[in-house]
Formats: C-alpha cells, sequence, structure tokens
C-alpha cells in the first residue's frame, strides 16, 4: 500500500512540477513567441481605416477586419452586462482564470461549458491566432492563460471588458461592438436597449449560426438564452426578459464595404492613393504604415450632399440617354457586333466561367457552345436597385453589359481645388472602372479650344474682338486642319464667334498664328498645356490637338480649367485635408497648390467668351434645366460621337463631366444626340440646379458674379450675331433649345428621377435571383460584364488607361465538380 502511495504522489508531485515547467517555458517563450510586457500594456488589434466626408459623416473603410475602437464609457451597460452574465459570470471576482470553471471543464470534459474567461479570450484575440491542431491548441491555452493573468495586472476590469468588446469578431467580417451596434442596428454602442445588446451578445457563441441576418429563428432563440442568463446573474428582471423575449429582432443592416457608402468610385481611387502614401510613411517603429491595418482617419473634402446631387444627376440622364441608346437600331439588332467578334471572343475567355471551365479540362469548342445557353441571372438595370432578374446567354450578357453608357463627373471648388464630388461611373458594384481619374484618358473634342485661345491671348496678341478665318489651313508634313472642309464657312468673325460655335476652321487658323510658319505652332499650345495648365499626359506636337484630337483624363481636365475662374491661378484637385493616426494625431495635413500661369485679364476674356458659348452657342440649352446666375462652359464632341464632354463653371464652382462606352465603336449615330450639348451638359445642369437651391450647401451663391480685372483693355461684345443665328458653318452642336433635327426621340422615353448610388440599399441588391423578368434572351442588350465582386477587404486597382473587357457575374459560373 505504502508503494502505491509513494507512486501516487511521485506521479502527482511529478505531474505538477511538469505543468510549472510547462508555464514557465509558455511564459519565457520556450514555446513560442510571447508578448511583452509592452506589448501587454499597449495592446493593439487591426484597426480598419476610416474616410471622412468634408462634414465629417462616416464614407467608408478599408479593412481586413471590420474594426473600429470604442471607450468604456461609449458602450451600453446592457452590452457589458449580457457579456458578464452569458460568457463569464464571475468575471469580477476572479484575476484571468476561474478555478471553478477550470475544474467544471476538466471533470466534464468541457459539456457543461469552458474554461476560458472574459480575459483569457481577450488574450486570445489579441495575440494568438486559433488553431484547429489539438496539441498546439492546449499550448495556446497555456499561453493564453499567462497572457490574461498579465492583463489583470495591468488593466480594470472595465478596461479588459473594452478591449475584449472591441476585438471579438461578429460575423460578417465585422470586429468590435461599435461596428456591430452599427452594422445591424445603425446604431452607436451606447444606445443598444437591452434585447439588441443581448442579440449580440448571443453571436459571440456562433457569430454565423447566430447572425440574426442569415438566422433570425435560431438568432432569437440564442437572444432569449442570453436573456434568461441575465435574469440569472441578476442583471434584468424576470418579468422584464419575458416580455422582450416575445419581441421579434428589428434589425436596421447595412454594412460599408466598397460598394456602399458614399463616392465608392472615389473611394477606390482615394485607395490606391493611400497605399502610395503608406509606402512613403513610416510609424514610430519604422514599419511603413497599413492602410488595412493601422487605423488611419483619412479626411476628405467631398461634400456629402453634393455627392448625392452628382449620383442622383448621372442616374436621371444617363438613364435616360441608355433607352435612346437602347432603341437605336443597331443596338436592337446587334449588327454593332458584326465586325468585333474579337472583342467578344477576347471578353468570354476573360471571364471566371472559361478560367472554371478550361482548368476541369473541358474543350474549349464546348466551352464556347456554353456561352450560348440561356442562364438565369442578375444582370445591371437602370432601377433604384441597379438590378433585375432575367434569363439571357452568357453572350448576350457580356453585349448587355458592354453596350451601357458610362461617364465620369467631378465638381470641385474654383478656387482652392477641393474635390466635392466624384462619379467614375454608372454602378460601382457592376462596372468598378474609373472614367474620372488621371489614368482613365478619352479625345476631348472641343473641350480644348478654350485652352488655345487662352494662349492665343495670354503670348499672341490675340482679344475676344480679334479677327479670325473660318478657313482649313494646312501644316506643312502634317497635313490640312481640319481634314475636310464641310465645316468651313470661309468667311471672317470675332474670335469670341468662333468659340461660341465652336468653330473647327477657325481654330485651326489660331493654332497656326501661334508661329509664322505654323509649324512650331503645336510644340508651343503643348508646352503651354504640360507648363501652364499642369497636364501630365504626354501630348504628341500634332496641329490637331487644337481639335481636341488627344487623349486626356478628365482629372486633368479639370486642373487644365481651373485657371479661368481661378483668375489665372492654376490648381490642382485635392481631396484630403489631413490624415490623423489611430489614436487621433495628425500625420499630415494637406493645403491647396495654386500658382498663377496666366493673366486674370486673360483669364476673364476667355470667361466671358465661355459665357457666350452659354448664351449663344453650343452650350445655351443649358437654361433649359432651370439654372441660373452666371455661368461659363464648352461642350465637346468627338468623331463618330464616341467621346460627349462639357466642362462648365461659375465662380465658385468647377465641374466637368463625360459620356461614352468603353467600347468607342458603340456610339450615337445620330449626330445630335450623340454630341457634348446633348450627352453630357445635362448632368451638370441637374447636379448644379440642385446644388444652387440647397441652402445647406455653404459657399454656393446662385447670385455670384465673376470679378472683372480692375484693368480691362477690352469690352467684350456678341453683337456680331446679336445672340440668334450662329454664323454660317456652324460646327453642328445643339444651338438654342437643344431639339435635334436629326433623330426624334420616341414620347415615352423621357428623363426618370432614380436613386443615387450611395442610397441603394446593399440588402435590396443582393437577393437571390428570384422569377425571371424575361423568358427569352435579349437578341441584344449589353455592356461590360460586372467585374467579379472582390472580397470585403479589398480595394480594386484602377486600371492604367484600358478598361475591363469582362467578367460575368457570378450566376453565370458553372457548377464546380464534385
Amino acid at each position: 500500500m505504502n508503494r502505491f502511495v509513494r507512486i501516487f504522489w511521485r506521479i502527482f508531485f511529478g505531474g505538477f512540477a511538469f505543468v510549472i515547467l510547462i508555464f514557465l517555458l509558455a511564459n519565457f517563450g520556450a514555446l513560442g513567441e510571447m508578448p511583452s510586457i509592452d506589448d501587454i500594456e499597449n495592446p493593439t488589434a487591426n484597426l480598419s481605416s476610416q474616410v471622412y466626408a468634408q462634414d465629417g459623416t462616416l464614407m467608408g473603410k478599408y479593412y481586413l477586419e471590420d474594426r473600429v475602437n470604442v471607450e468604456y464609457k461609449d458602450i451600453s451597460k446592457h452590452v457589458v452586462n449580457a457579456l458578464v452574465a452569458t460568457e463569464d459570470e464571475r468575471f469580477y471576482k476572479h484575476s484571468g482564470i476561474d478555478g471553478k470553471s477550470l475544474i467544471r471543464a476538466f471533470v466534464f470534459l468541457g459539456k457543461e461549458g469552458g474554461a476560458s474567461t472574459i480575459t483569457m479570450q481577450t488574450a486570445k484575440n489579441l495575440f494568438t491566432d486559433y488553431n484547429r491542431n489539438k496539441v498546439v491548441r492546449v499550448i495556446q491555452k497555456i499561453k493564453e492563460s499567462i497572457i490574461a493573468i498579465k492583463l489583470e495586472r495591468n488593466f480594470t476590469k472595465e478596461e479588459i471588458a473594452t478591449l475584449y468588446l472591441n476585438t471579438v469578431p461578429f460575423g460578417d467580417n465585422v470586429f468590435g461592438i461599435r461596428n456591430a451596434a452599427k452594422t445591424f442596428f445603425q446604431k452607436e454602442p451606447d444606445r443598444l436597449t437591452i434585447e439588441e445588446a443581448a442579440v449580440l451578445v448571443g453571436m459571440l457563441k456562433g457569430s454565423n449560426l447566430y447572425n440574426p441576418r442569415v438566422n433570425p429563428k435560431q438568432a432569437s432563440i440564442r437572444r432569449n438564452v442570453v436573456l434568461d442568463q441575465m435574469v440569472r446573474s441578476n442583471f434584468l428582471a424576470a418579468n422584464e426578459a419575458a416580455i422582450l423575449k416575445k419581441k421579434p429582432i428589428e434589425l436596421n443592416y447595412q454594412k460599408l464595404d466598397e460598394t456602399t457608402g458614399l463616392g465608392p468610385y472615389f473611394r477606390m481611387i482615394l485607395g490606391e492613393e493611400m497605399k502610395k502614401w503608406c509606402k512613403e510613411h513610416k510609424k514610430s517603429n519604422g514599419d511603413n504604415y497599413d492602410l488595412y491595418r493601422d487605423g488611419l482617419k483619412i479626411y476628405t473634402t467631398i461634400n456629402p450632399r453634393m455627392q448625392v446631387y452628382a449620383e442622383q444627376a448621372v442616374a436621371k440622364h444617363m438613364s435616360y440617354m441608355q433607352k435612346i441608346l437602347d432603341n437605336q437600331s443597331d443596338i436592337k439588332t446587334g449588327s454593332v457586333w458584326k465586325d468585333h467578334a474579337n472583342i467578344l471572343e477576347n471578353a468570354m475567355k476573360q471571364t471566371e466561367r472559361w478560367h472554371n471551365m478550361k482548368k476541369d479540362g473541358i474543350d474549349e469548342t464546348e466551352i464556347a457552345k456554353s456561352f450560348l445557353a440561356p442562364t438565369r441571372m442578375k444582370v445591371f438595370a437602370w432601377n433604384n436597385n441597379r438590378r433585375k432578374d432575367t434569363v439571357m446567354t452568357p453572350l448576350d450578357s457580356i453585349k448587355y453589359h458592354r453596350q451601357m453608357l458610362e461617364t465620369g463627373f467631378m465638381a470641385m471648388d474654383a478656387q482652392s481645388g477641393e474635390v466635392r464630388a466624384w462619379v467614375g461611373g454608372i454602378d460601382f458594384k457592376t462596372f468598378k472602372y474609373d472614367h474620372v481619374n488621371f489614368n482613365t484618358k478619352r479625345q476631348v473634342g472641343s473641350t480644348m479650344k478654350p485652352l488655345l485661345y487662352s494662349l492665343a491671348i495670354e503670348e499672341a496678341g490675340f482679344t475676344p474682338n480679334t479677327t479670325v478665318y473660318d478657313q482649313q489651313q494646312s501644316f506643312g508634313a502634317y497635313g490640312k486642319v481640319p481634314a475636310t472642309t464641310k465645316s468651313c464657312s470661309g468667311g471672317a468673325m470675332p474670335m469670341s464667334s468662333a468659340l461660341a460655335f465652336s468653330k473647327n476652321c477657325a481654330t485651326a487658323y489660331i493654332m497656326k498664328q501661334l508661329d509664322g510658319t505654323g509649324n512650331n505652332a503645336a510644340k508651343r499650345f503643348v508646352d503651354f498645356l504640360n507648363n501652364k495648365c499642369g497636364l501630365q499626359t504626354k501630348i504628341d506636337p500634332n496641329p490637331s490637338i487644337a481639335l481636341g484630337a488627344c487623349e486626356i483624363s478628365l482629372y486633368e481636365m479639370m486642373q487644365a480649367y481651373s485657371m479661368l475662374p481661378g483668375r489665372g491661378f492654376n490648381v490642382k484637385p485635392m481631396f484630403i485635408t489631413r490624415i490623423e493616426d489611430r489614436n487621433g494625431n495628425t500625420l499630415q495635413s494637406f493645403t491647396p497648390v495654386r500658382r498663377e500661369v496666366i493673366s486674370d485679364v486673360t483669364a476673364y476674356s476667355i470667361i466671358k467668351m465661355m459665357q457666350g458659348v452659354m448664351q449663344f452657342g453650343t452650350g445655351s440649352r443649358i437654361w433649359n434645366y432651370g439654372v441660373s446666375g452666371e455661368i461659363a462652359g464648352k461642350t465637346g464632341t468627338t468623331n463618330d460621337n464616341s467621346d460627349a464632354w462639357f466642362m462648365g463653371y461659375t465662380p465658385q464652382l468647377l465641374c466637368g463631366t463625360w459620356v461614352g462606352c468603353d467600347d468607342r465603336f458603340i456610339r450615337f449615330k445620330a449626330t445630335k444626340i450623340g454630341q457634348g450639348s446633348s450627352a453630357a451638359l445635362p448632368i451638370w445642369a441637374y447636379f448644379y440646379e440642385k446644388v444652387q437651391n440647397d441652402r445647406n450647401i455653404v459657399g454656393i451663391d446662385a447670385g455670384a458674379t465673376f470679378v472683372k480685372p480692375d484693368v480691362m483693355p477690352n469690352d467684350i461684345s456678341f453683337d456680331d450675331f446679336n445672340g440668334t443665328t450662329p454664323p454660317l458653318g456652324a460646327e453642328g452642336e445643339d444651338i438654342g433649345n437643344g431639339t435635334s433635327k436629326d433623330y426624334e426621340i420616341p414620347i415615352n422615353i423621357k428623363p426618370e428621377d432614380i436613386a443615387a448610388e450611395s442610397q441603394i440599399t446593399p440588402a435590396e441588391t443582393d437577393k437571390p435571383a428570384s422569377k425571371p423578368a424575361e423568358t427569352k434572351p435579349p437578341v441584344t442588350n449589353p455592356t461590360t460584364t460586372p467585374p467579379a465582386k472582390l472580397p470585403d477587404n479589398k480595394v480594386q486597382t484602377q486600371p492604367a488607361t484600358k478598361p475591363p473587357t469582362n467578367n460575368l457575374p457570378k450566376a453565370l459560373m458553372p457548377p464546380k465538380k464534385p
């Protein structure tokens, strides 16, 4: 007997010594790295970086884990009570490890509850990554216990509860109590009711199983369990719990990701700029900042009201123009694709459907046949959800999405360059290619003319009243500009008239006058564009650039035009005011970058000439949209109506817009419909009409006037044509009321108010496909098929200069082989 007793005590003390040894080894890092005392005293977790608008509105986030910290005082007591009652009822009594729970877990092998305390779970959230290997997990538990004890020594119970609630996952890639409250109930965490707190705490046992968005019934059952636990712990009266358990869960779910929130196109480009910033700036420990982990706060210049107005303007006009395009014969019959089979083939080969089937070893001929099979799917549509259920072949889906008209719109403060609104396309969820930023370039057409005229006045002695000749010009080896004489009247006119009616031949004449022989005129103009206007795009010094035969981004055109309302000062568009770290310390502040490039007299002369464009010339239809005040602008149209532009400004606001299809052969055949005055100008007008009538927008005065310089050597007059009839040989853009003479718009096609992109409820767009709206695939209805949706923690990189050619909706993907 004595022998067995000795053996027992040897095993007992040996085991005890072994456990002590294991703990000592773990504590000193022999079993894996342990956090230092400094790490424990200053715990950190991955925090999402947040983007704020001009008024402090949260626009969106960049994250790997969607987490934002909050202080204890900003958390509802109901959340803390529910947490303690459910997860660790002796939380306020133990010192990190709960002996009773540990014994219970050991005796019942975890069937009656685990041994982890809130403090241990906090240690796990902060310092360990969960591992399914049982041996590794045991070692992790030991380390978590040690860390828990150290946490208890360094923090109060309230601080530990706050650390836990800031780091715990709530499903849907939402971390922390603040994000959970905002995502599921659209509330700050201190406003959560008892039953809402119970729902969120209930999710901690299984963030997917008890997710009220996905499993409302299971979530309700779990919530009631939490309420019962609160009664048991004396945090809640039994009769009150009984009442609360009868209530349904009332969610107000809205999750901010890359497709939701204000200005998704803007935030994509901002994200790319911020990643560059992070590579150039280091933290105190020498590491570069990480946009997705370091909880940066990025304050932007975007005005939320203007942003919504811009999105509404785009939706209203682009949906209208799309109906007109869809009614065009080559679109209806599909003949627009007659000579472009290679584009469709390349688009098919870039889809996930093609890649997946190719990976499965299926022959390309069979893969191609699958694109002809009618399939139920969701596609983009111009409605308040931007989606519709339909049946069409994957090939028709490619055509359908590629035939969508696209747009870019940007508004900025005319003096400071602060960007107020940015709309990079018609629907970010489907078409992630941004049409505003520097990398997206299109031919600018006649919007180039005010820049040439500025050079002529500034350096060549021209005035608005200088006589110019509307005649085709020869530029030696470069040939003649313009290429044909059909728009040349051959007559003389003041330069102001040439701009008002966008005269190509007269503009070529002005270009030639910049140099005696005309051979160096284009080089002189390019130098002006690069050094004075701020264009960074490499431009070939061909005389045809006078007519806009060069590709430039809308972003650059905004900077180039800024010298006009800026009274001679060019200002670079600016969209960040400051960047802060997670603790609110300012890392960098930004101020406008302005420089004088032309005289105030030149700027004012061009302003008055461009007012003539709006009063009597190609932009005169703008007054049909309810706008008022002093407006200057210029329309632009490229060959075959592939690109439509309008650049316009008031004394306080500069806005620009472009409209066209990513595939340039898809365009309006009717001359008047596809021009800048018809296709682009209305977006500007719809936007400004709302802005000038919104008294809540600071800094916009519809009665503001352009300031005339103290010394103005020339008066500007339009008496030559009295503002009634354009001179012979006008370029052909809409004059007067904007009615079209070469195409009659069907009476059933009218502009309609459609919700702004930022106002679309994600829940509506993400519903599974129901009964399709159509039972037959359309012959052709078309555009870039939606690029595959990115994970919530990524922001898509903007392509260099070419739009995406493809990517079908997930609904089109063939089932994977078992």
